[in-house]
């Protein structure tokens, strides 16, 4: 098992992306200060979330009823860990103070044992650890943990840790299988990563153990959570849980011994990455080999060509491999941000740079779809067709919605996806001891420190626009580049200070070793437009092909096109043009245009549902944007597999 990659610190890497710094830099400029609105019940328009309310109840600051969903915690802890990664950039001071005062909060509505759940403490306090399936105790502890521990290294003040230490050893304290522990788990995972971090941080074995205990003991028989629903006679918080089947949760049997991602698509993702921690942590090959399983099951068969992933509507949850519909599926955005946190963490089991594939697809695509260049508007589905009049409520569209929306009433999303913008540098470098890596190919700046050397770094990308890299290195010593050779890399050619050099390659990464000085390398991945079909058993794709340019799909929307986008034919034969970024959208990414027929279904009668076939076909010129971007310049329909003309 190859040693753990390490991650860089945020404040030592500037993104200076055209795309992705328009979205990092809306952070703290527009997206915390709305979502900090929103948890306070102050935005116009929009429902109330109850979220500071609820704090200040448990805390005895306020009178009055707990209200909101029984998660509803998560999403301030979210806005904090969004916080301390702007903080640890270099951005967002002027939240410090408020994260600060809630943070005091936080410690008033704490109990004196280290409990806290504003749900349980106010509203159910005999029910504390009675519903493990529906009630999100140790989801919600989690969060608390992740925002802690990030706080902590932003900053260096220890209070926020404090509860969270405190509020981790009595999970520790809870759960077991020694006398009078309660052999549980979560039904929503999460507190497993939180709790490895924590170890990470504070180097207390029990949290690790803990986090380990979780994941071994989950889906072993007698099956707790089927004694517990038993005992409580049924659901309590969700009625679809009325008839709840244990792969849901991914109870159904133990992590180890499965060979398929099932279930709650988060749920999943949350719980393959911890168990990839674990298996680094402990050196674990079964851990490590059931995550192998899991993964190649995700992205071979069960994962939207957007990185998006869990199929269904109902349930927002994997279905069987190959069942990848369009128009109806669910691709949740924090779905796709669980993908990529579990391809971040089995780049670093196994050092293996081709993980970072998938992780490169769901940021570009099903990740920054789910928030709008504006950075107020969020989608928490993700489908790759629509027909805004077809989104109906009260039916099996109702989960779709053809425009973003400025909260949800479970709004996971939104603050998941502001925190992981924020920390977005995690995803573009690592390190171990010898060398320095290039995940992401996204502009910006590092200053890593291998074993005790610097070494400073400029990248400037030009992928999406040319296919080319420009790395500028600084260091006083020799030293070593690996970087990542994506997918879909034609020919490579590589320049050391304008000269040609071949460089060699290891586990999917090219070995770039440099003397000392200050050094220029070019590298072209020679990348441009290109039509991708399915793999034969996903029918819904029969006869169609998608078009992207390196790591972006693209799609037709209505606004270039015109209605009815279903009636476009294309043929894989057709030239692709690059042309200039559409207005309106952000990253310089070019607007691709090719050459199609639009083929209508004509009528005798226009009132007649069905009738005679009168086809009439005409030359078209269509215009397709990044998917990412769509619905930044109004509602309209949305296409991105489009039929093939043979």
């Amino acid at each position: 098992m190859e040693k753990q990659l390490k991650q860089l610190e945020l404040k030592n890497i500037q993104i200076t992306d055209p795309l992705f710094g328009e979205y990092v830099n809306k952070v703290s400029q527009k997206i915390i200060p709305h979502q900090w609105k929103i948890l306070n019940d102050l935005l116009e328009d929009a429902d109330p979330t109850y979220c500071i309310w609820n704090f200040k109840v448990a805390a005895g600051i306020e009178k009055g009823d707990r209200k909101g969903v029984v998660f509803q915690d998560t999403d301030l802890y979210k806005w904090l860990e969004s916080v301390a990664f702007c903080l640890a950039s270099g951005t967002g001071k002027e939240f410090e103070n408020i994260a600060d005062e809630v943070i005091d909060l936080i410690g008033l509505a704490q109990e004196a044992d280290g409990y806290i759940n504003t749900y349980y403490t106010v509203n159910a306090p005999s029910k504390k650890w009675s519903n493990l399936v529906e009630g999100h105790e140790l989801y919600t502890a989690g969060h608390l943990i992740e925002a802690a521990v990030a706080y902590y290294q932003a900053t260096e003040k220890s209070k926020f840790l404090d509860i969270a230490k405190k509020n981790a050893d009595l999970i520790c304290k809870v759960f077991g299988t020694s006398n009078g522990q309660k052999p549980g788990y979560p039904g929503h995972q999460e507190i497993e990563v939180a709790l490895i971090k924590l170890y990470r941080q504070t180097g207390n074995r029990q949290y690790l153990d803990t986090a380990n205990y979780f994941i071994r003991q989950r889906g072993k028989t007698p099956n707790y959570f089927e004694e517990e629903i038993r005992q409580r006679g049924g659901y309590e918080f969700f009625p679809e849980f009325n008839h709840y089947d244990l792969a849901y949760s991914q109870a159904h049997e133990e992590p180890i011994k499965q060979t398929t991602a099932e279930g709650h698509a988060v749920r999943a993702m949350y719980m393959c990455a911890a168990m990839a921690d674990l298996a680094a942590e402990y050196g674990d090959i079964e851990l490590s080999n059931a995550c192998q399983r899991i993964w190649d099951n995700t992205v071979t068969k069960r994962m939207y060509i957007t990185g998006g992933i869990g199929s269904s509507g109902f349930r927002e949850r994997f279905t069987t491999d190959y069942d990848l519909p369009n128009r109806t599926n669910y691709a949740e955005t924090c779905a796709s941000i669980g993908l990529m946190m579990f391809g971040q963490r089995m780049a670093s089991l196994t050092g293996k740079a081709s993980y970072y594939d998938v992780v490169e697809k769901a940021l570009y695509n099903t990740v920054l779809a789910g928030i709008n260049i504006d950075g107020d508007r969020y989608f928490y589905v993700n489908p790759l067709e629509v027909v805004p009049e077809f989104c109906t409520e009260h039916s099996y569209m109702e989960h779709v919605k053809p425009i973003r929306q400025k909260w949800f009433s479970v709004a996971c999303c939104p603050p998941n996806v502001a925190r992981t913008l924020a920390s977005l540098g995690q995803y573009i470098y690592a390190q171990d001891d010898n060398a320095l890596y290039i995940h992401q190919f996204i502009s910006s700046s590092v200053l890593a420190d291998i074993c005790g050397k610097n070494i400073n770094v400029s990248m400037e990308s030009q992928l999406l626009q040319n296919g080319q890299i420009e790395l500028k290195t600084i260091s006083d010593h020799k030293s070593m580049i690996k970087v990542r050779k994506p997918e879909y890399a034609n020919e490579t050619s590589v320049k050391l200070d304008d000269k040609i050099i071949i460089p060699s390659m290891e586990n999917g990464y090219l070995l770039l070793q440099l003397e000392e000085g200050a050094h220029v390398i070019t590298i072209d991945f020679g990348i441009s437009p290109r039509w991708c079909a399915s793999h034969r058993n996903v029918r819904e794709n029969t006869g169609k092909i998608a078009l992207t340019k390196g790591p972006v799909v693209y799609c037709l929307e209505e606004k270039d096109n015109g209605k009815y986008l279903s009636e476009i034919y294309v043929s894989k034969t057709n030239r692709v043009y690059e042309t200039e970024s559409m207005e309106g959208l952000v990253g310089n990414l070019p607007t691709l245009e090719f050459d199609a027929e639009r083929i209508r279904h004509q009528m005798i009668t226009t009132d007649d549902l069905y009738g005679e076939i009168r086809i009439k076909e005409e030359a078209v010129r269509m215009k397709a944007i990044p998917y990412c971007l769509w619905n930044n310049r109004g509602m309209g329909e949305m296409l991105v597999w489009q039929k093939l003309r043979v």
